[in-house]
């Protein structure tokens, strides 16, 4: 197998353009990769070889004539919550298990429109309820990294963990991923790959498996900060179809890479230093400030007051979300079934072999703040908080550019070591839910490594529609970390 894998998405796409590879040679190189590595990953859920190598020669003859997309002949990995057309689409749960939907996400047909190329569709945690992929139907997804001296298996992040797993085995050159609290930013954080998520209907929502309607935004994994740049353009632009589809222009995102940052304002919020952070993650965002400062950027210390209350917020608008959304799937028009002895034994018999237990348990978090007598107790106040958060942000921006935080608060732990304790697991959330919850874009870019190895990744939040500004930071922070590491292949 060549070393064409390991290219970034920007130099394999200079490749096909310039003849030096077919569409056609990559998919099967990218498909091939994916098959052998899932054993070991398990990073994947449907294959569809006839699709890969359809897409990859309709690309071959546009290249031949000069036709080529923004992304053409670039193969691409799809979450598990993505409609595509004719390929299993399962949320990576029970109760959708064998569903093959008629049509395609908006998402993924603006990819395919830019001339990308299927190669499978990932794991993610059940309806991207989790935090570390251990909820999908198929089992744990295992991050390619490993520990220093240890062979113990590590999560790769959640919920999308399957995407941020195959572009960190370099088994395709970008991934889609949906981010609701966190579940792009912190597997990318993990995995040392890029992540991130636009403003809040930047791109459209039809078509992908609804968590929590509100949270949700769909956007790419990517080896560099300009590809990510370049996957997010493809993905974005107005959607009629999805009511809450922003109708502003694409800017060009691509273009803001590389960009100087100097005289930029950065905001550093005193709030993110939570107790009991690794030291580690502190020096790594101690030198990501110390890195913007050199490139001519000014550090503000900002404060974001109401972020102590974003994780509880949190975790009272996405559940009650869910468990309006999840209501549809009872067996009735399509996925999985159970017979009962009647309509109500159905359901319940449906649902309860359909849908795992971390479902379970936010569907019944949901209906309980959404019932009679706990409705403004839980759901009011915490939609109340949000608006609070959301104009923390708003303030913050009025003085600065961007702000600057750890992505994660810990690097990738043991696959099964938190899996019994739902508060922790929720707790990998603590640095990302406040931008779901104001619906502005944030990043995840790759670092530095722990003492055992591991990535860590920062974070950078910038206001509603300023993905460029963000993108530019992103890639000072690259150019600076100068991070190469890559997990060492045993899969």
């Amino acid at each position: 197998m060549s070393d064409l894998l390991k290219l970034s998405l920007d130099d394999v796409s200079a490749k096909l353009k310039g003849k030096e590879v077919s569409a056609t040679e990559l998919a099967q190189e990218a498909f091939a990769a994916c098959q052998t590595a899932q054993p070991a990953l398990n990073a994947f859920t449907a294959f569809d070889e006839e699709k890969t190598m359809a897409m990859a020669k309709a690309a071959d003859e546009r290249l031949a004539r000069g036709e080529g997309g923004l992304l053409e002949g670039v193969p691409l990995a799809i979450k598990d919550l993505f409609a595509v057309k004719g390929v299993d689409t399962a949320a990576s749960s029970n109760i959708l298990k064998g569903f093959k939907p008629t049509y395609e996400s908006t998402v993924t047909s603006k990819l395919w429109d830019a001339g990308a190329v299927f190669v499978a569709k990932t794991s993610m945690d059940e309806f991207a309820m989790g935090s570390s992929n251990e909820t999908a139907n198929t089992g744990p997804v295992v991050n390619p990294w490993k520990a220093e001296g240890s062979n113990e298996s590590l999560t790769p992040g959640g919920s999308s963990g399957g995407s941020a797993s195959a572009v960190a085995a370099d088994l395709c050159f970008g991934a889609t991923g949906t981010d609701t609290g966190g579940s792009i930013r912190q597997p990318a954080s993990f995995t040392g790959t890029v992540g991130v998520k636009g403003t809040y209907g930047r791109t459209s929502r039809w078509g992908v498996v609804a968590f929590a309607s509100s949270l949700d935004h769909p956007g790419p994994f990517a080896k560099t900060v300009k590809d990510s740049a370049l996957l997010l353009q493809a993905m974005s632009g107005h959607d009629p179809k999805d009511s809450t589809s922003l109708p502003n222009d694409v800017p060009d995102f691509a273009a803001a890479v590389g960009q100087s940052v100097k005289g930029l304002k950065i905001g550093v919020p005193k709030e993110y230093r939570v107790d009991g952070m690794p030291a580690e993650i502190d020096e790594v965002w101690r030198q990501g400030i110390d890195w913007l400062k050199a490139a001519g950027c000014e550090i503000v210390d900002i404060s974001l007051p109401h972020t102590k209350y974003a994780l509880p917020a949190y975790y009272i608008v996405a559940p009650a979300e869910a468990s309006s959304n999840l209501a549809r799937y009872d067996g009735m028009r399509y996925g999985n079934r159970v017979d009962g002895k009647d309509l109500n034994d159905t359901y319940e018999q449906t649902r309860g072999a359909g849908f795992g237990h971390e479902v379970q348990r936010r569907i019944m978090i949901g209906t309980y703040v959404l019932s009679a007598g706990y409705y403004d107790a839980y759901y009011l106040r915490a939609q109340k908080v949000r608006t609070r958060i959301l104009q923390d942000f708003h303030e913050a921006f009025d003085t600065v550019d961007a702000i600057l935080t750890p992505s994660a608060p810990s690097a990738a732990f043991g696959l099964g070591t938190k899996s019994d304790d739902p508060i922790s697991m929720y707790l990998n959330d603590v640095f990302t839910v406040t931008a779901n919850l104001a619906g502005v874009p944030a990043m995840s870019v790759p670092a530095g490594l722990d003492k055992a190895g591991l990535p860590l990744g920062l974070q950078v939040i910038t206001r509603a529609l300023d993905e460029e500004t963000m993108f530019k930071v992103g890639a000072a922070l690259e150019d600076s970390a100068g991070f190469g590491a890559k997990a060492e292949k045993w899969w």
